[in-house]
């Protein structure tokens, strides 16, 4: 009989410790590193990561739906007045809204449509093309080179929508010629730490539709992607991390308590079993 209660006992004491073990390695798996939490790390060997920080940007090519500001001006203001918006479409519009009114957006034709110019194409030229483009034109049909000719051609901002784990999701719109994924993340609250930055997608419009890029904010090597700074109408997702999705914790001490209540509980009905 004492053998039988000692075997027993030995059995119990060795299924305790395999699920202390157990505890022990899903404790180190579940919690969040700070690897995976840290932004563009350099690698111990790096020495200077300026000439990735200066590397230039391709410039933005128009695409259907874009929406531009465009302003000519002249020594002759009365002859100019015809081609810039008058702003009384709606005149309580501010901000966004008043660019909605003013701008011109590129069509489905690719084509945007000006005061006596009419139908301009624009589809896949950069901004400074189009201003040239313009100015050329202007000064072949309607002023003179004395006329002091100034054109200026801009995006109506850069608007993106952030999606998933981030403190603000929703859409937003910049008024720069150039924006970071950093510096969207950041007006948007930042990722959380539940958020995996090792692969943020990006889905971006092109001229023959939409493509999926992925981007690893923890590298340095970030500052040289392509998808680095946004273009206009990105999409930016990023997705939870597998530790949020198992529901132990994020920080080594909530993963402990987490795991150690279900393993007490798991403990303790083996023992009452044994006791039967």
């Amino acid at each position: 009989m004492l053998r039988y209660i000692c075997s027993r006992t030995t059995h119990s004491f060795m299924k305790i410790t395999s699920l202390l073990v157990l505890l022990l390695l899903l404790v180190g798996t579940s919690c969040i590193s700070r690897k995976q939490i840290t932004y563009l790390q350099e690698n111990e060997q790096t020495q200077d990561s300026l000439p990735s920080i200066l590397k230039k940007q391709e410039p933005y090519r128009l695409q259907i739906n874009d929406l531009l500001s465009i302003r000519i001006k002249a020594f002759d203001e009365e002859g100019v007045s015809v081609f810039n918006p008058v702003g009384d479409s709606n005149p309580n519009a501010t901000g966004e809204e008043r660019l909605y009114y003013d701008g011109f957006r590129v069509d489905e034709h690719g084509d945007i449509r000006m005061p006596s110019l009419g139908e301009v194409p624009v589809l896949g030229l950069t901004v400074d093309e189009v201003r040239l483009e313009l100015r050329k034109r202007l000064l072949s049909e309607f002023f003179k080179p004395e006329a002091n000719l100034f054109v200026t051609v801009k995006l109506s901002g850069i608007r993106y929508t952030l999606a998933g784990e981030i403190g603000s999701p929703g859409s937003q719109i910049i008024y720069r010629d150039e924006v970071s994924i950093m510096e969207a993340i950041a007006n948007s609250g930042g990722i959380p730490v539940t958020g995996d930055l090792t692969d943020v997608i990006i889905i971006r419009e092109y001229p023959i539709g939409q493509k999926v890029h992925h981007i690893d904010l923890t590298n340095i090597d970030a500052l040289n992607s392509p998808y680095y700074f946004l273009k206009p109408n990105d999409l930016i997702l990023v997705n939870p991390l597998p530790q949020k999705t198992i529901g132990t914790g994020i920080t080594g001490l909530q993963s402990f308590t987490t795991i150690l209540s279900i393993v007490t509980a798991l403990t303790t009905s083996i023992l009452l079993f044994i006791r039967l």
